[in-house]
């Protein structure tokens, strides 16, 4: 992971790079940077059914583990001429009424692709998340559950285990119609299964604010300045005994920093950014105003700018 210019945040973000297309990405906004990198790893493309007499595929598809013989199948192709096409055609309907044993996980595996995709997730968390819904589904306890919920909960520990956290309302966001309580409640059942049933342990670590705060700050379109004094406010508080979430911690500590700048966000705008109810960014403002002079840098702000904060 490093640093690039990034022209939809307007300032320098980290970027991190998806060898499985060869982008590179912003971590906070997801715009990709680059794409189609020159990698010098195997190729994979494969280009069957083309046009043309030649097929210049020079490797097959990458195998996938997770699947029955690595996913590597023989597919009947199309030859020209009529005969040919009669045979393969008859072939081929025989081919797709067996039974694929991967069909459910091919579709499952999809929908997470799709979710991540969309939240501008990285290969390795794909990868993990697939890993978590294929020992659940190994254990053929989830038949009756909420499909959608079961999926995007594997993607919110994926992404939680690969320490890139995002909250259960952004994973939200891109489920199929799965609710934050729906989620959180398959979040439970996954962990329940795996730690009872398969004795595995389920660590997530921990959450911080920080965790959040760039990616936050980024939708808000904050100045550099003021996105590294929420960082520095955002580390001064973990000394603190503030009893709230670290996603609430962050949305507060982007309150009061930006009331102390020319560009004043509105609490609205930060609960929408956020995923925070305007109330709960209320109430730990409140608790961390006692605290501005300490976590505030003062570079940022001298102790009189402190004093034309909001008084909760």
């Amino acid at each position: 992971m490093g640093d690039a210019f990034c022209p939809d945040c307007k300032r320098s973000t980290e970027v991190v790079f998806d060898h499985s297309a060869g982008d590179t990405v912003c971590y906070e906004c997801g715009l990709v940077l680059e794409a189609h990198s020159i990698d010098e790893t195997s190729e994979w493309r494969t280009f069957a059914n083309e046009s043309g007499d030649n097929d210049p595929v020079r490797v097959g598809g990458p195998a996938n583990p997770l699947l029955t013989d690595g996913g590597l199948s023989t597919v009947i192709a199309k030859p020209n001429g009529t005969q040919g096409e009669f045979l393969t055609s008859s072939l081929g309907r025989w081919q797709n009424r067996g039974a694929n044993p991967d069909r459910s996980l091919i579709l499952a595996f999809r929908t997470i692709a799709t979710m991540a995709d969309r939240l501008g997730l990285v290969a390795t968390i794909k990868d993990r998340a697939n890993e978590i819904y294929k020992k659940v589904e190994d254990l053929k306890s989830i038949r009756g559950r909420n499909q959608d919920a079961i999926l995007a909960a594997c993607l919110y520990i994926a992404c939680r285990q690969e320490d890139r956290p995002r909250t259960v309302k952004e994973i939200c966001s891109v489920a199929n119609g799965a609710t934050k309580k729906e989620i959180g409640r398959a979040k439970e059942f996954i962990v329940k299964q795996l730690e009872g049933e398969m004795g595995q342990s389920m660590e997530m670590g921990t959450i911080h604010a920080g965790d959040f705060l760039r990616r936050f700050c980024s939708h808000l379109g904050m100045t550099n300045q003021a996105v590294k004094a929420a960082q520095e406010a955002v580390q001064k508080s973990e000394e603190l005994d503030i009893r709230r979430s670290p996603i609430s911690i962050a949305a507060a500590i982007i309150y009061m920093i930006t009331q102390l700048s020319d560009d004043k966000k509105p609490l609205k705008d930060i609960s929408v950014a956020t995923g925070v109810a305007e109330g709960t960014i209320r109430n730990s403002y409140k608790d961390l105003y006692p605290y501005a002079s300490r976590i505030i840098p003062a570079s940022y702000a001298k102790e009189e700018d402190l004093k034309n904060l909001c008084t909760p």
